[in-house]
C-alpha cells in the first residue's frame, strides 16, 4: 500500500514540476516588468532592461536542461590533478557571473526603489517544492543525510516566506529585521543543502543509496539552476533591503524633533 501511494505522490510530482518552472521564470519575467512599469525609464529602456535580464536567464535555464537532459551532469571534469564534479561549478559559476552585474546596474536599482521588498521574498514561495526531496527519501531514492536537511529546509523557508512577505509589506516593527533574518535562513538551507550534497555524491559521507539529486534528470535541475537562481534571488533581496534602509536614514535625521 505504502509502495503504491509512494508511486502516486511521485506521478503527481511529475506532472507539477514543469509548472514550477514556468512559476519562477514567468514570474520573474512579470515582476521585473511590473517594476519596470513604476520607474521613470522610457518604454525602450523598459524594454532592453527587460531583455537584458530575461533573455540571459531563459538561455541559462534552457543550458542546464539541455546539459541535464544529455547526462553531462554525470560526468567529472578533469582539472589537472584533480577531477571536478560538474554541478557545484554550475552553482557557483552563475553566483559570480550574475550578482555583481546586477548589483551594479542602475536601472535595476531602480526597480527595487520602486517596488516593495515584500515581493521577492514572497515570491520564493516556490521553495515548498523542495518537498520533493522528503518523497523521494521515503520512497528509497534518495540518502537521509542530504534529503532530510535539504527537504526540510527548503520547505521551511518556502512556508515562511509569505508570513514575512506580509509582515514585511505591512509596515509593522520588525518586518525588515524579519527579512534578514529569512534571508539569512534561506541561504544558510542552501548552503547546508550544497554542502550535503557534495559529501553524499562524492563518497565522503557513507551513504544508504546514491545521490541522484546532483547528477540525474530531473532532480539535478534543483541544485544546478534552482539554486543558484535562489542564492542569486536573495543576494538581490538583501542588496533590496540595504538600499531601502539607505533611504530611509537621511528622512529619520532631517525629521524635526
Amino acid at each position: 500500500m505504502s509502495a503504491l501511494l509512494s508511486d502516486y505522490v511521485l506521478s503527481l510530482l511529475e506532472q507539477i514540476r514543469p509548472f514550477g518552472r514556468v512559476f519562477i521564470l514567468g514570474g520573474i519575467a512579470l515582476g521585473l516588468w511590473f517594476g519596470l512599469l513604476r520607474t521613470g525609464l522610457d518604454a525602450r529602456a523598459r524594454l532592453t532592461t527587460w531583455l537584458a535580464i530575461m533573455l540571459p536567464l531563459v538561455a541559462w535555464f534552457l543550458g542546464i536542461l539541455q546539459l541535464a537532459l544529455a547526462g553531462t551532469f554525470q560526468t567529472r571534469l578533469p582539472l589537472g590533478s584533480v577531477v571536478l564534479p560538474l554541478t557545484p561549478i554550475a552553482i557557483l559559476l552563475p553566483l559570480l557571473i550574475w550578482l555583481p552585474l546586477l548589483t551594479r546596474s542602475q536601472r535595476l536599482g531602480a526597480v527595487l526603489d520602486a517596488v516593495s521588498p515584500a515581493w521577492l521574498v514572497g515570491f520564493q514561495v516556490y521553495r515548498v517544492l523542495g518537498y520533493v526531496f522528503l518523497v523521494r527519501w521515503a520512497a528509497g531514492e534518495l540518502p537521509s543525510a542530504f534529503a532530510l536537511p535539504a527537504g526540510t529546509g527548503d520547505v521551511l523557508v518556502g512556508v515562511l516566506a509569505l508570513p514575512v512577505a506580509f509582515y514585511l509589506q505591512s509596515g509593522a516593527r520588525g518586518g525588515r529585521a524579519a527579512a534578514y533574518v529569512w534571508n539569512l535562513l534561506g541561504i544558510l538551507d542552501l548552503v547546508v543543502a550544497v554542502t550535503m550534497g557534495a559529501l553524499t555524491s562524492t563518497g565522503r559521507l557513507a551513504v544508504e543509496v546514491p545521490n541522484v539529486a546532483t547528477t540525474s534528470y530531473p532532480l539535478v535541475m534543483i541544485p544546478a539552476f534552482a539554486v543558484p537562481l535562489s542564492l542569486i534571488l536573495h543576494g538581490v533581496s538583501l542588496w533590496q533591503l540595504l538600499r531601502g534602509r539607505r533611504a530611509a536614514a537621511p528622512a529619520l535625521v532631517a525629521r524635526p524633533t
